[in-house]
């Protein structure tokens, strides 16, 4: 597996940028390339910056394959992380369009919004947690497609984690300890559920590491990003479903409707 070079890299970046505009994300591994995980973040990296050039506003970042048999599957050994953008943040009781989106697919989980910007030289837990203005109970959205062979991990990767949005639930105000469950609803169906989830622990239990990658590339997350926790299953397509509904007992609900 060698090494892209920058030539590779530009037309890559800029291929996948343009797909991602036509709904159609990720034909370039189509052809079966073959590409290394940090290849893939470069990227990743490179399509970001186009974006910022065309004045996209980064807005925090996703922590993504917080569980060891979703990164087994991916071909991981630790998490994914991916970048959230201002032009894809929706609130609770959006409408929008499928058409806009390619094997819409969601997961249930939590984000954080920061009250500092993260020194990664003083990286803790307690610090983490003492960073939190709040959390807040949400729907992401993914492009859920893969053209490549299993392990799709440098797809995945390359595509932003195939992220395509998130809709933000309630906010609340940081809270002590707290016992929740979270459950995924599409039309009123539980598709899934999950309970016993604890706060602050089981929410926060990637962000160091998050903070620790984004250091190796000279990144410090921001006062107010909002960052994604993990989700604690894959993403669900909904193929015909319309109403999406994540609902927790501690922190509330959100919902929207996909025409």
């Amino acid at each position: 597996m060698s090494k892209l070079n920058q030539k590779k890299i530009d037309a890559f970046s800029q291929k996948i940028l343009d797909d991602y505009d036509a709904h159609n994300p990720g034909t370039i591994f189509k052809d079966k390339i073959k590409i290394s995980n940090v290849d893939a973040l470069t990227l990743q990296s490179t399509v970001s910056k186009l974006r910022e050039k065309r004045g996209e506003k980064i807005i925090g970042y996703k922590i993504g394959c917080v569980l060891k048999e979703t990164q087994k599957k991916m071909g991981f050994t630790q998490p994914a992380w991916g970048t959230l953008w201002q032009s894809e943040l929706h609130y609770s009781g959006v409408t929008l369009s499928k058409k806009n989106y390619s094997n819409l697919a969601m997961e249930a989980e939590f984000g954080v919004i920061l009250n500092r910007d993260l020194n990664p030289k003083n990286i803790s837990f307690k610090y983490i947690l003492d960073s939190i203005d709040s959390i807040y109970p949400l729907i992401e959205l993914h492009n859920l497609v893969f053209h490549s062979d299993a392990p799709h991990g440098a797809e995945l990767l390359a595509n932003n984690a195939i992220h395509a949005g998130v809709i933000l639930g309630p906010k609340n105000n940081l809270p002590k300890n707290q016992i929740t469950d979270l459950k995924l609803i599409y039309d009123n169906d539980i598709i899934d559920t999950w309970s016993g989830k604890e706060w602050p622990h089981d929410m926060l239990s990637e962000v160091i590491w998050l903070v620790k990658e984004q250091a190796k590339i000279n990144n410090i997350l921001k006062k107010d990003d909002l960052i994604l926790t993990g989700a604690y299953g894959f993403p669900v397509p909904i193929n015909n479903k319309k109403l999406i509904k994540v609902t927790s007992s501690a922190f509330g609900d959100v919902k929207a409707i996909f025409n």
